[in-house]
């Protein structure tokens, strides 16, 4: 009779031992998954986070690029500007140069009328 009534206990004791180690089982597999899933959502904000780099790498070359692009145009309007200032300075000084020659020439004519008048009237 007692050799029954420890048979139950026993059998109960080794379900409960069984329930415990696959509770503990379960826990484990949980446990990786849920490791398994932060390893995954790491990853992936790695990830992220490698093509937010690139992205802002690509992004920065093209303004740098924009702005080389833009220092040249600007570079190049500059030039242009000082040969169209050179010429139209280059232009008055030829201006000036023949107001200075028409000047010149009248009053050599005008003290040749005037040497030419003294001749006359001497």
């Amino acid at each position: 009779m007692t050799n029954l009534i420890e048979l139950p206990y026993l059998s109960f004791g080794h379900v409960r031992l069984k329930k415990k180690k696959e509770k503990k089982k379960e826990k484990k597999k949980k446990m990786k998954k849920k490791k398994k899933k932060k390893k995954e959502k790491k990853e992936k904000k790695e990830e992220k986070k490698k093509k937010m780099k690139k992205k802002k790498k690509k992004k920065k070359k093209k303004e740098k690029k924009e702005k080389k692009k833009m220092k040249k145009k600007k570079g190049e309007k500059k030039k242009e500007k000082n040969k169209k200032m050179k010429k139209k300075k280059g232009a008055e000084k030829k201006k000036e140069k023949k107001k200075k020659m028409k000047t010149k020439k009248k009053k050599e004519e005008e003290n040749i009328q005037h040497i030419q008048l003294q001749f006359q009237s001497g």
